[in-house]
């Protein structure tokens, strides 16, 4: 038989996403793309907003109609948090959550055999363990992205991941360690750390620069690089042992949500902005070619014009390399759906336009300012002549070759810059 995976969402989702696929690898199943014919079509959902439910609709009712003699499986967040929502999903075949993925190959089978739709979530549990399995390569990616960590304990008053997620749980050292070993074998040379709430990882007495210390010794692997973390949660101890590391890139991206006091707290988030500067002098410092990047929120329920401004000028502050900016999304469930002071859709439209125009002009100048300079690039993608990758700080860069170089690190000059990347030339 010939399954499918269509992802939405995080790099953890991608990453069991991997993991579902090569569980039905083994058990003789034929992974083709998501635009060919298959037998099984695995939609992996994401819930972090209304309209993350509303693509996975949309998304499942897609191949359904395109392939009604298919089975469909919903997966992933959206059925983890929202099960009657999920369930109520006629055109899903199966669904599951977040704790079923070993189960996936033995339910496609049961459902083959009888034609009853299948529901099967299981609640997370307080104490639960990290899921086992890793997996041997990463289709289709240069990087290979590896969860150490899920769950998050925090409940910022505005998400409903924790439910989708349940409590903080981290993948084994040990365990860690042999994966990256597969990886590095297979000829991965960058790894990208993830998880729900990463910078809580704990296996004993290791952390999270231990997890990096622990990538970083195995022969092959050249970069090692983290998602998303949060700012409270890196302290001096983690930076001092991440800057002895040589294979560590220097590229943070640190959820921020907010600028303003006022607003961060009604988030119930656990740092002051006073607080997160002090922490992007800190490592800009201890890095002369670090970069930062963030997620900001506008549009929160009770956030006044002023408040708006003091987050958009803490943002200019900062002069972030780059900036993901979204609406706050009302999340059914959560303390912030209840909140007053919910504001329009047009407004946190024009707000979020705002947002982006000065953090986009933020990053083409961060562009510009590189031309001159040397990076080593581990190249990525081909189109045509057109090759890109990253520098070890996450700068995208463009070269125009016909030499091929994926998968290939290369010193590279800067020589020119637009509002999306750097364009160099092999040094």
């Amino acid at each position: 038989m010939k399954a499918a995976f269509y992802t939405l969402g995080c790099k953890v989702n991608q990453y069991e996403t991997q993991l579902m696929a090569e569980h039905l690898q083994r058990a003789g199943y034929e992974i083709v793309d998501c635009s060919e014919k298959a037998d099984v079509y695995v939609i992996n959902s994401c819930t972090v907003t209304a309209v993350s439910n509303q693509k996975t609709r949309q998304t499942l009712r897609a191949f359904k109609r395109k392939y009604p003699d298919c089975i469909t499986v919903l997966a992933g967040c959206m059925s983890q948090a929202y099960p009657l929502e999920a369930k109520a999903l006629s055109e899903a075949d199966i669904v599951i959550g977040n704790t079923e993925h070993k189960q996936l190959a033995a339910l496609i089978e049961k459902k083959a055999a009888r034609q009853e739709r299948i529901f099967d979530i299981c609640p997370h549990e307080p104490k639960e363990a990290f899921e086992s399995g890793s997996i041997s390569a990463f289709s289709g990616k240069t990087r290979a992205e590896v969860k150490i960590e899920d769950g998050c304990n925090r409940f910022c008053s505005y998400c409903a991941i924790p439910y989708a997620r349940g409590r903080v749980r981290s993948k084994p050292i040990a365990v860690l360690k042999e994966e990256i070993k597969t990886l590095a074998q297979k000829g991965y040379k960058e790894v990208v750390l993830v998880g729900i709430n990463l910078s809580a990882y704990r296996d004993g007495d290791a952390d999270i620069a231990a997890a990096v210390l622990t990538c970083a010794a195995v022969s092959g692997i050249e970069r090692v690089r983290l998602g998303s973390l949060e700012p409270d949660h890196i302290t001096d101890d983690i930076i001092r042992r991440l800057q002895s590391c040589e294979k560590f890139c220097p590229q943070f991206h640190i959820s921020l949500q907010s600028g303003c006091d006022t607003t961060l707290k009604a988030m119930n988030r656990h740092y002051t902005a006073a607080e997160y500067a002090a922490l992007c002098r800190k490592l800009r410092a201890c890095w002369d070619d670090c970069t930062l990047t963030t997620d900001v929120m506008v549009g929160f329920p009770g956030e006044s014009e002023a408040d708006f401004e003091h987050s958009l000028a803490f943002v200019k502050r900062i002069a972030f390399e780059k900036v993901h900016v979204f609406p706050y999304s009302v999340r059914e469930g959560t303390k912030a759906a209840a909140m007053p002071g919910q504001l329009s859709k047009a407004l946190k439209a024009q707000r979020a336009k705002k947002m982006i125009a000065c953090t986009e002009a933020i990053r083409k100048d961060f562009f510009t300012s590189q031309i001159g300079k040397e990076y080593e690039v581990l190249f990525e993608t081909k189109k045509g002549n057109v090759q890109t990758g990253h520098t070890k700080n996450y700068i995208p860069i463009e070269v125009h070759t016909d030499t091929p170089l994926q998968n290939q690190m290369h010193k590279v000059k800067i020589t020119a810059a637009n509002t999306e990347r750097c364009v160099g030339e092999l040094a």
